[in-house]
């Protein structure tokens, strides 16, 4: 092919008379495009580690310990198992209230919100609060009554609210829960029971904590409101006296009812790791510190056998052979794309830009004692031309085991125009009178 391109060059040039000598080039190849793959183990730095397959026995009926950053499960025991979850709902209904309603909404109280069994804060019909307010109440005292009267200022219903919540639910990655009631007391519909997983409460809770607003109420100690009135006055005091028992956490919400038992989803943060624990069926009466013991048992086995690590490394992209073309002319006057291949074979060539920023390559996951952090480069082994500047060619991931951390396109890094018999003849012309 090249032979054929260079004897037409050459003839042109004859017709013209004058003209500088021209070099042709272009080179036989596939069509086909293959891929290459190549795969890069990291093993994380050597550290101090507590050697253990667990952190024990635990009295939870389902538990989860989740790295917060990335929704991982460190930890599960029946973490996937459905199970009715009480007022550790509400940290759903809390989340949806900040994303769809403003602090100073009024809330005015239905007969139905004021009918709720205790826990209650016991609104009466009729009245009307700001929705910040009944948001301390909902988090800080787990009030029932406060509950359903945000779900339907939110929703328009109960019922409304609950399609929000599921919703919700499955927009943040959730894949077997099923909220009926804004309160988590015991109910079903004809989608079923009112329940979640250990998994699902986690990743719910990992989600609330990005939210300033949700963080700084479940850190509140004691807060006092009225009603709009001023008629009534209302001092309320934080339930999670895991605040109080561990500067690691960080956001919590207890829960109970009959069918549940007692239940638990909290926030820790340690040295930079955030750990998110999920407790279900955690005990029943008299066991109301059993969920107490068995978070600070695994806040514990994660602070000691998990530690951040930055797992960004530089793939090795070959370069790639580029069938029929050229390389477009720079303002630095260079004609083509050169490299030790290149000036060997004629052919032209282009290099894979990664597409990354900086900020990307200090991302950091949480990794245990043997853990491995993958890097799968896959790349196309031929191209044909033309080929243009930032055309993905390939792509590198990133992946822990079946959990996939990062995709970053691989693009060219220059044009390769496809070499024609328009092309010569313009390439003659451009030679001749320049």
């Amino acid at each position: 092919m090249k032979s054929r391109y260079r004897f037409l060059i050459f003839t042109l040039t004859v017709v013209l008379t004058l003209c500088t000598a021209v070099q042709a080039a272009g080179s036989t190849g596939t069509n086909e495009k293959q891929a290459v793959s190549s795969s890069v183990q990291m093993i994380p730095a050597a550290v101090d580690m507590k050697e253990t397959d667990g952190p024990g026995n635990l009295y939870a009926l389902s538990a989860v310990l989740m790295d917060g950053d990335t929704g991982r499960v460190l930890y599960e025991k029946e973490g996937y198992t459905a199970r009715p979850n009480a007022s550790t709902t509400k940290v759903m209904t809390c989340i949806l209230a900040l994303e769809n309603g403003a602090g100073d909404d009024y809330v005015e109280v239905s007969k139905n919100a004021a009918s709720q069994p205790e826990v209650k804060l016991n609104l009466k019909e009729g009245e009307q609060y700001y929705l910040e307010d009944l948001l301390y109440s909902l988090m800080l005292k787990s009030h029932n009554d406060t509950a359903v009267a945000i779900a339907e200022h939110i929703g328009g219903s109960v019922e409304g609210f609950a399609r929000m919540m599921n919703e919700k639910a499955k927009e943040i990655g959730c894949t077997n829960t099923h909220f009926v009631t804004p309160n988590g007391l015991d109910s079903a519909d004809a989608g079923g029971i009112h329940q979640t997983t250990a998994r699902d409460l986690a990743l719910i809770m990992s989600y609330a904590i990005k939210n300033k607003t949700f963080l700084h109420i479940t850190q509140t100690r004691d807060y006092s409101f009225s009603d709009i009135s001023g008629k009534r006055q209302f001092s309320v005091h934080n339930a999670n006296a895991f605040l109080d028992i561990t500067q690691d956490a960080v956001s919590g919400k207890t829960g109970f009812t009959g069918n549940a038992g007692y239940c638990y989803v909290a926030a820790c943060e340690n040295e930079g790791r955030t750990f998110i624990i999920s407790l279900l069926g955690c005990g029943w009466p008299n066991n109301k510190t059993y969920k107490w013991k068995d978070t600070m048992k695994l806040l514990e086995y994660g602070k000691a056998n998990f530690h951040k690590e930055t797992y960004w490394q530089e793939p090795k992209i070959p370069e790639i052979p580029v069938s029929d073309g050229i390389g477009e002319e720079t303002a630095e006057g260079s004609k083509k794309y050169m490299s030790e291949k290149s000036e060997k074979t004629g052919d032209a060539y282009i290099k894979g830009e990664i597409q990354i920023t900086d900020s990307d390559k200090k991302k950091q996951i949480l990794l245990k004692d043997g853990e491995k952090v993958t890097c799968h480069l896959r790349l196309e082994k031929n191209l044909t031309a033309p080929v243009k500047k930032g055309q993905q060619i390939g792509q590198v991931t990133f992946s822990l085991g079946e959990l996939v951390l990062d995709n970053y396109f691989v693009t060219a890094d220059r044009n390769i125009v496809k070499i024609t018999y328009l092309w010569c003849v313009n390439k003659v012309f451009h030679d001749f009178f320049h």
